[in-house]
């Protein structure tokens, strides 16, 4: 008999799909005290949450029968994962699930900037009729640009299309064929895009590439009287800039269900409500009966998966019943995470293949290994929790090939791990190794030689190999406050390119970066945050 325990509320449908199972015990206690579950968890094979119940390492310790964490949504940082895998407890939850709802909702804004609907219902409510004030436009002919052809992107493509707008998309992670299939134009640069959008809408997840990804300089880019929705993550846009746009009249109107601090202060509501084409929400992309209903039903099946030993398509962790495994190969399995995570970063457009090569005494281990790769670039790319589980299935949803290679020959180190990105003619290469001590090393980026900790704050460039450029470079990050801990240097040959490397105490300005690229001699500049 499997025992469940439902924490939360969640849907009905979801409760009678999970006691249905003949050998299934049941109980719904959705208000739940903490103290009360760290009573009874012993007794459950599965626990099903949603936001209000903190998993902890507490809890985790004295669920001594757990083999199950359903989360009834996206998010899982009320679940203490690292817990969960190391006690071998699968941790699921349901990705996807409010699709249709956070899609509507873009286009309810959509059509409440445009028409107006919002703030002419409410001068009817205080006993107005101001027809000739109300004056809006229409979608019909209009150019939408969607920044994330994911899921909710791809769906808010297609109902756009059927009201009669040309759809453009920039997503440098998502393969031409599929905006093909969909009829959308895919541009590989932004800014390019930008110019041409009646309609700008984000569906892309909040990470270190796509925070503050809107400023002054993306609007100044775009044409006057343009219209932004933001349905996917408040960060994205930066708010003063936003509010510049709207009081320079550069933008028509905005929609916004997201902000950068949720709940947002009065001050920043007070600001932006002022202007007419403003259409606000409380985060509610997921409020729908449908949506919930979808979590309650989805999490209920991949709950019986994986209490029956099936294939569950939405795993966050990676569960280790052998423990011995995890001190054997975890080092390994953090430095293919690190290096598949720099590699994103460092190549700076979207990756279509990447060849995973894993040598020496750990061959044994590849699939792991290449699973943590994949994981490393996908948690840089989509909104929702990847492992070395599903970052297979995961990678072939994206449309990014994978080919493997392992021996159990390595000429200069007892193992080694090489990764190589592709996309759009651009080729990166980065390899490492773990030292004795665990101690984790890139030794290789691109053609350059290399001893690098892939640890926290990195500033990555090529420049000719040419007096001064270290020199301009640290007394440009001096007088940003920004100090270096650390620098490596690769070069092919003297007076040719060379490869710096720079560990960093704090993250660079953007304002610091752009300065730095415009420096003599130097070729290109990246920050890489591991």
């Amino acid at each position: 008999m499997h025992k469940i325990l439902i924490t939360d509320p969640i849907s009905e449908k979801g409760i009678e799909l999970l006691k249905r199972e003949p050998d299934f015990e049941v109980d719904n206690e959705p208000d739940i005290s903490y103290e009360e579950l760290l009573e009874v968890v012993e007794n459950y094979h599965c626990i099903i949450t949603r936001s209000r119940t903190p998993v902890t390492a507490e809890l985790i310790e004295r669920a001594k029968n757990l083999k199950v964490i359903g989360r009834a949504g996206v998010g899982v940082d009320n679940v203490d994962i690292e817990s969960a895998s190391m006690k071998g407890i699968l941790v699921i939850n349901t990705p996807g699930a409010n699709t249709i709802g956070a899609t509507e909702l873009t286009l309810a804004h959509m059509l409440n900037v445009i028409r107006n609907a919002h703030v002419a219902h409410n001068s009817m409510v205080e006993g107005r009729w101001d027809r000739k004030k109300f004056m809006g436009r229409e979608l019909y002919g209009k150019t939408l640009g969607i920044i994330g052809l994911g899921n909710i992107g791809s769906q808010v493509a297609i109902r756009a299309k059927a009201f009669g707008m040309t759809v453009y998309a920039y997503d440098p992670y998502i393969p031409k064929e599929k905006a093909d299939r969909l009829g959308v134009k895919l541009f590989d640069n932004l800014y390019h895009m930008l110019k041409q959008v009646d309609i700008l809408t984000i569906h892309a997840p909040l990470t270190h590439e796509t925070k503050h990804m809107i400023t002054r300089k993306e609007f100044e880019i775009m044409k006057d009287g343009a219209i932004l929705i933001n349905c996917a993550r408040g960060g994205i846009v930066k708010d003063e800039d936003l509010i510049w746009a709207l009081e320079s009249g550069k933008l028509y109107g905005v929609g916004l269900d997201v902000f950068s601090v949720e709940p947002p202060p009065k001050e920043f509501i007070d600001r932006i409500s002022k202007f007419p084409n403003v259409s606000l929400s409380p985060h509610i992309g997921a409020n729908t009966y449908e949506s919930q209903e979808n979590v309650a039903v989805i999490i209920a099946q991949q709950v019986i998966k994986a209490l029956r030993g099936q294939t569950v398509e939405y795993v966050v962790n990676a569960p280790f019943p052998d423990l011995s495994v995890i001190t054997l190969i975890k080092p390994h399995l953090d430095l293919a995470e690190k290096m598949g995570r720099f590699l994103v970063q460092w190549a700076d457009e979207g990756i279509r293949e990447v060849h995973i090569e894993v040598r020496g005494d750990i061959s044994q281990h590849f699939h792991p290994i290449a699973s943590a790769v994949l994981m490393g670039i996908l948690k840089e790319i989509v909104d929702f929790p990847v492992n070395i589980i599903n970052a297979g299935y995961v990678a072939k949803d994206r449309g990014i090939k994978v080919e493997e290679l392992t021996s159990e020959e390595s000429e200069d180190f007892k193992h080694y791990i090489r990764v190589v990105a592709k996309g759009n003619g651009m080729e990166r290469v980065v390899a490492g190794s773990v030292l004795e001590g665990h101690i984790p090393r890139i030794f290789q980026i691109d053609s350059y030689r290399v001893d690098v900790e892939p640890e926290g704050i990195m500033l990555v460039f090529e420049n000719r190999d040419v007096p001064g450029v270290i020199g301009r470079i640290g007394s440009l990050l001096g007088n940003a406050g920004v100090n270096i801990a650390g620098f490596r240097l690769g070069r092919e040959k003297k007076g040719g390119i060379a490869l710096g490397i720079l560990n960093l105490d704090d993250p660079v300005p953007q304002e610091v970066l752009e300065e730095l690229r415009k420096l003599p001699h130097i070729i290109f500049v990246k920050q890489v945050i591991i």
